[in-house]
C-alpha cells in the first residue's frame, strides 16, 4: 500500500517524531508506515487523514 504520509509531512513542516508525538505513536512506527514496511491499523489511518484533514482515500493508495 503506498502513501502519502512522507510529501503530507513535508508539507507541514514535521519530523518523524514531532508527527509521532501528535498522533501518540512511536518516530518507528512513522518511518515504516512512510517504507511501506507497516500497514497502519484502521484507527491510526484515519487519525493520520483527519491530522492532515485530508481523505484515507487520498493518504493511502491500495494498490490492486
Amino acid at each position: 500500500m503506498k502513501n502519502l504520509i512522507k510529501v503530507e509531512r513535508a508539507r507541514h513542516n514535521l519530523t518523524q517524531a514531532d508527527l509521532a508525538d501528535k498522533l501518540g505513536v512511536s518516530r518507528q512506527t512513522i518511518h515504516a508506515i512512510e517504507k511501506n514496511k507497516f500497514n497502519p491499523s484502521v484507527t491510526l489511518a484515519i487519525k493520520m487523514a483527519r491530522f492532515f484533514n485530508v481523505t484515507v482515500e487520498y493518504l493511502f493508495d491500495i494498490e490492486d
